[in-house]
C-alpha cells in the first residue's frame, strides 16, 4: 500500500502523532473509553504535551474522531501547538462513523467544528484508494508525514487498551508502524487509568 506524506508548511521542533479509541457507542458490548473517563483522559494528555514541552514550534497530526483524537486536538490548542487533522473518509461520512455513534455525538461533531473552525490549515481529506483501509492508509499517511521530519522528532501520544482494533488501522496498528519506525510512544494506558 502506497501512501503520500503530506506537505508541512515548516520545519518543527517535533512531530505530535496521536491514536486512541474513540468515545465509546451507548451499549458497547466491552466498554474501552465510556463517557465518564472523558476528563480522565483530557488530563493525561494534557500532562504529556507538558512532559514533552509542547508548543508552537511542533506539529500536531490526528484524524479527528471523538475521544482521544479532539481531546488532544483541544488541549494542542491551548499550547498554542499547529494542528493539521487527516481524515480517512469525506468529512460528512468521517462524521457519520467516527462521531456520531459515540455518545453525546451530536456534542462531539460540534466540537469537531469548534477545532476546525481554528485550524491553521483546512483537515485533509485521504484521497479514495479502492480496495484498501482507509483508516490503516491514514496511520500510514500521518506516520510519513511524521517521519519526513525525521523520526528522532516524532512522539506518538497514544490512548489505548493495548488490544485490537474495531477494524484495521486502529491504535494497535499506529503503535505498532511508529516502533517499527524507532519513534517514540507515550502509551496512555486505558486499562490502568480508569
Amino acid at each position: 500500500m502506497t501512501v503520500s506524506p503530506l506537505k508541512l508548511a515548516f520545519r518543527p521542533r517535533h512531530v505530535l502523532l496521536f491514536s486512541g479509541h474513540m468515545i465509546d457507542a451507548p451499549g458497547r458490548a466491552q466498554p474501552r473509553f465510556p463517557a465518564a473517563a472523558e476528563p480522565i483522559a483530557a488530563a493525561r494528555i494534557e500532562e504529556s504535551l507538558l512532559s514533552l514541552g509542547a508548543d508552537g514550534s511542533d506539529i500536531a497530526l490526528t484524524q479527528g474522531a471523538s475521544g482521544g483524537d479532539l481531546l488532544f486536538a483541544e488541549a494542542c490548542r491551548r499550547h498554542g501547538v499547529p494542528i493539521q487533522l487527516l481524515l480517512p473518509l469525506p468529512e460528512p461520512q468521517f462524521i457519520a462513523q467516527s462521531m456520531l455513534p459515540s455518545a453525546d455525538g451530536e456534542r462531539w461533531r460540534q466540537r469537531y467544528l469548534d477545532v476546525k473552525a481554528a485550524l491553521p490549515w483546512p483537515p485533509c481529506v485521504l484521497p479514495d484508494e479502492p480496495g484498501s483501509d482507509p483508516f490503516e492508509r491514514c496511520n500510514l499517511c500521518l506516520l510519513d508525514t511524521a517521519l519526513a521530519s525525521g523520526a528522532e522528532k516524532v512522539d506518538l501520544i497514544c490512548l489505548w487498551n493495548g488490544g485490537g482494533g474495531d477494524g484495521p488501522g486502529g491504535t494497535a496498528h499506529m503503535v505498532r508502524e511508529v516502533k517499527r519506525q524507532n519513534g517514540n510512544v507515550i502509551w496512555l494506558d486505558t486499562r490502568t487509568l480508569w
